[in-house]
């Protein structure tokens, strides 16, 4: 039967070696390190990267502008069939009017599915080029927390390495105690009595 103690690395105890203390200490500093500072790490780089992402994102919003165009032009035949279970956009030609400076056109990427005479969506940067709409509120928060568990994630897997590493030299530490040990005892055990 095997019977645990709690804290025997702690206590006073003739069997309690310099490295058993180390390990104690290890322990509590992984624990520490793991259940704490990767937590707030991940925190941090996700407030981070949210003002960041928000920062851009606003900076598209004010440079960007959508319009709503109507596809003039006909979809591709290749493109315009279902590839597996979704569509994917394509380019068509688009027509608009804008205040001031009348019918517009020009070659957007509009949503799949979308046929000629359809009014679609489409955004244009300050240059009057096609571009992406600008990130959206969902989006940011889910670049900020993609970011922060990435950065928590891996905190901690640095830790656990930075762990097995000091068990792996602990261990090496702890054998060449031993045999320093057995080399002190080992000749009076091994000593033919008479």
């Amino acid at each position: 039967m095997r019977t645990r103690v709690r804290g025997w690395r702690w206590r006073r105890n003739p069997l309690r070696r310099r490295a058993d203390v180390v390990e104690a200490w290890t322990v509590l500093v992984v624990a520490v390190l793991l259940f704490a500072v990767a937590p707030l790490v991940g925190v941090a780089a996700g407030l981070h990267a949210h003002d960041r992402a928000a920062s851009l994102a606003a900076a598209q919003r004010a440079e960007r502008h959508q319009v709503r165009a109507v596809v003039i032009g006909e979809p591709p035949e290749r493109q315009s069939a279902v590839q597996g279970d979704r569509q994917r956009p394509y380019r068509a030609q688009v027509r608009w009017t804008e205040p001031g400076q009348g019918v517009r056109t020009a070659w957007a990427r509009v949503p799949a599915g979308a046929r000629t005479g359809e009014p679609v969506p489409v955004w244009f940067d300050s240059r009057g080029r096609n571009v992406a709409p600008p990130p959206d509120e969902a989006a940011v928060w889910q670049h900020a927390i993609s970011v922060g568990l990435a950065a928590a994630g891996g905190t901690a897997a640095v830790v656990v390495l930075g762990h097995a590493v000091e068990r792996r030299i602990a261990l090496r530490h702890r054998m060449a105690e031993w045999e320093r040990a057995w080399a002190r005892t080992g000749p009076r055990w091994t000593q033919p009595r008479t």
